[in-house]
């Protein structure tokens, strides 16, 4: 307790016990007022949403290209804590992995049946499922991973070049300087804190229905709020588990057990599936979300009266952000003896690929299935997104075996993500947190776990998944200005690193980086 940060740890915790205690004891009410605050911030920011995707995405880029890409995290001597597939199966395996596998084969559903009406799209029809799949390309792939390598790469710098204390506010240091910490940087860890708690429950979530559908369909189990609990239960004991090894030994194991589940999966599908239909939809979505892709990013429907991108683009931006400066702690941590280039490559580019074959792979399948008899989106619409996976997997060879290896790997992909950023929740409301000391104590760190696993529980329960994702989305709100000012600070230290890296050897005279 005497290394608690009130300010950061009370807040948060008070307010999410509080949704609990109102989401169970007016369901109605607590609707109301988080689908008022959505609706509110989508119908006057949604542009922003979408335009700061486009930013972080230029600036991600830009940066790869640039001087500073050379600059080497922790300093020229620094060594690397983790190999390269290490350091990419747990970035994969601790973002959006449970997002993929839930999402992969239920969202196009939505898109092939009811897509944007503004659009003039014919339901089922080829332009749907190519609008679909291209769809699926921007919600699952680079803008995503280049929404969270911003608060990645500038946490990364500011902790081990400038040496500053692990905070999120301190991302604000170049910008601020040392107003960036006391109780104005304690005031954005908390609310950074509160925003990945109401994510992180939303993805508990979609991982419990994920598990829970799966078991529904091998054992007719009816997937109700029972059922869910004891998923809850097992997901808390599985992940005490692996924090009691060490993040770099349950984490980094884990992970690389989860990455070849997901690569056996994906070739698995491919080559015993529609594979040319699969190529071709793949290379037709994949260049209509090139040649439309600023189209389809700044979509807000204003002008026609279409609700569509709130639903969904805008959603995402808001959830993906609610997440990513927390993430980006994480991340930036494990990028250690690591250029910025590297850094880049390991948390945008190559994730994002990986996104886009599966997604390919899994998705154009999905669509196939549907326009080929089997009913993918009427089982999403009856029985809810959880279904979609195994009603198209039960319908491949070895369903029987491959089913359980898909429970499986959901099941570990939100023990590694709850593990990975209960670490960070730990680390950022606690002192004593350093280079040196980089571990919260295992209670924190439970704690976090335990409380993820009770709001998650009663909020699905009460509230159901839209709720909680409502909840997370308005934690999306101010992160998008702490991010823009993350990528504003990362801009000040490109132009200059020297400036501002303790590691005054690594830079020519002319404060370039030596390479």
């Amino acid at each position: 307790m005497k290394k608690i940060k009130p300010i950061v740890f009370f807040p948060p915790v008070i307010l999410l016990l509080a949704a609990v205690i109102m989401s169970f004891a007016n369901k109605d009410a607590f609707g109301k007022i988080v689908n008022d605050a959505n609706t509110w911030i989508l119908v006057n920011f949604g542009w922003l949403f979408n335009l700061s995707g486009i930013i972080f995405l230029i600036i991600v880029v830009g940066l790869y290209f640039s001087p500073f890409g050379k600059v080497k995290i922790g300093g020229s001597k620094a060594k690397p804590m983790l190999g390269k597939f290490e350091w990419f199966s747990i970035t994969l395996t601790t973002g959006i992995a449970i997002g993929i596998l839930f999402w992969a084969t239920a969202e196009p559903m939505y898109h092939l049946v009811a897509p944007p009406a503004s659009l003039g799209i014919t339901p089922n029809s080829p332009q749907a499922a190519i609008f679909s799949l291209s769809t699926l390309m921007l919600h699952w792939t680079f803008t995503p991973y280049a929404i969270y390598t911003i608060p990645t790469i500038i946490f990364a710098f500011v902790y081990y070049n400038m040496k500053k204390p692990y905070s999120i506010g301190s991302t604000l240091y170049p910008l601020l300087g040392e107003k960036s910490y006391g109780i104005g940087g304690q005031g954005i860890d908390a609310i950074c804190l509160f925003a990945l708690v109401a994510g992180m429950a939303a993805s508990l979530g979609t991982g419990v229905l994920t598990v829970s559908g799966g078991l529904s369909y091998l054992f007719g189990i009816k997937s109700n709020t029972t059922l869910w609990l004891f998923v809850d239960i097992a997901i808390v004991v599985a992940f005490v588990i692996s924090a009691v090894t060490g993040l770099m030994n349950g984490v980094k194991n884990l992970s690389q057990i989860n990455t070849w589940i997901f690569i056996g999966l994906a070739i698995f599908i491919f080559v015993v599936g529609p594979t040319v239909y699969i190529l071709n939809l793949n290379v037709e979505s994949f260049a209509n979300y090139i040649s439309h892709f600023l189209e389809k990013s700044l979509f807000t429907g204003i002008v026609e009266g279409d609700p569509w991108p709130k639903g969904w683009t805008m959603f995402y931006w808001a959830n993906w952000l609610a997440w990513s400066p927390i993430t980006g702690l994480f991340l930036g941590r494990i990028s250690y003896g690591y250029r910025v280039k590297d850094l880049i490559m390991t948390n945008f580019f190559l994730p994002s690929v990986f996104g886009l074959m599966w997604m390919s792979i899994f998705g154009g399948g999905a669509i196939f299935s549907q326009l080929h008899g089997v009913p993918i989106a009427r089982a999403v619409m009856k029985q809810g997104p959880e279904a979609a996976v195994y009603l198209f997997l039960s319908n491949y060879p070895l369903a029987s075996m491959i089913i359980p290896i898909f429970i499986f790997a959901a099941f570990l992909s939100y023990v590694t993500g709850a593990d990975a950023m209960t670490s960070s929740m730990g680390g950022m409301s606690t002192t004593g947190i350093s280079p040196e000391s980089p571990e919260p104590s295992m209670l924190m760190k439970i704690f976090w776990g335990v409380l993820l696993c009770v709001v998650s529980w009663v909020m699905l329960s009460f509230a159901g998944i839209d709720g909680i994702k409502m909840l997370s989305n308005l934690g999306g709100f101010p992160s998008m200005f702490l991010e823009l000012a993350m990528a504003y600070c990362i801009i000040l230290v490109a132009k200059n690193p020297k400036k501002f890296d303790s590691f005054k050897e690594d830079y020519t005279k002319d404060g370039k980086p030596i390479d």
